[in-house]
This record gives structure tokens, C-alpha cells and sequence, in this order.
């Protein structure tokens, strides 16, 4: 019989963000008192002699903190493109993610639209 390996906490939504070697994976889960949670996990592919090995890093996060966790992030991003980098056209970096959507339709698959404001509401 198969192990359920979630132990009791469903995937209500995930969603991929993949970025030159790694992958981020947000994915929404349930606790047994049907609360909810994120998890955020950085994905590194790693070479080896005998292969490859994905290296993997989690952070939980809970809804008590989805907003200061936000506007951390939020402002921390702000800071760098405002303040740090403030000659960079960000923009430019759009251009990489609208190419993935079209490999992914052309592949058959639905696209997953992301939002470039960050909310949590």
C-alpha cells in the first residue's frame, strides 16, 4: 500500500516559477483543521558523477505572516530596483517569461499567468 507522504495536508494550488537552474514551486497546502499554509521551495539541479540530484530548500509560510512577509519582500525587491539598480530596465526581463508561455502552448499545455504586483489579500 502506498505511503500518502503529505501526512493529512492536502495541494490545494501550486504554481512554478523556473529560473535558469533552479525552479521555485509555491504551492498552497491544508492542515487537518482545514487551515492553510505556503510553501515555497527553491529546486537546484546538481551534477554528479553518476548523474544528477535535485537539492531542494522549503520555507514555510504561515497566514499570520503573509502580509509582513510581503511587504518585506515588497520592499526589499523596491529597494533594489529603485534605489541599487535604479539604470535597469527591468522590464526587459519580461520578454524571457512571455517566451515560456508560448513554448508551453505550443507544447499544449495551459500557461500560468503571473502577476507582477505582489498581493496577498
Amino acid at each position: 500500500m502506498e505511503e500518502n507522504k503529505t501526512s493529512g495536508r492536502d495541494e490545494i494550488y501550486s504554481t512554478k516559477v523556473k529560473a535558469g537552474k533552479r525552479t521555485y514551486f509555491f504551492d498552497v497546502k491544508s492542515t487537518r483543521s482545514n487551515d492553510y499554509y505556503l510553501t515555497i521551495t527553491e529546486s537546484k539541479k546538481r551534477f554528479k558523477e553518476d548523474g544528477f540530484s535535485y537539492e531542494k530548500h522549503k520555507i514555510f509560510l504561515y497566514k499570520e505572516d503573509f502580509n509582513k512577509f510581503l511587504e518585506a519582500l515588497t520592499n526589499t525587491v523596491n529597494h533594489v530596483k529603485t534605489e541599487l539598480m535604479p539604470d535597469v530596465d527591468f522590464t526587459q526581463f519580461d520578454h524571457a517569461h512571455e517566451h515560456e508561455h508560448e513554448e508551453t502552448e505550443a507544447a499544449g499545455a495551459k500557461p500560468t499567468t503571473l502577476d507582477t504586483e505582489l498581493k496577498w489579500d
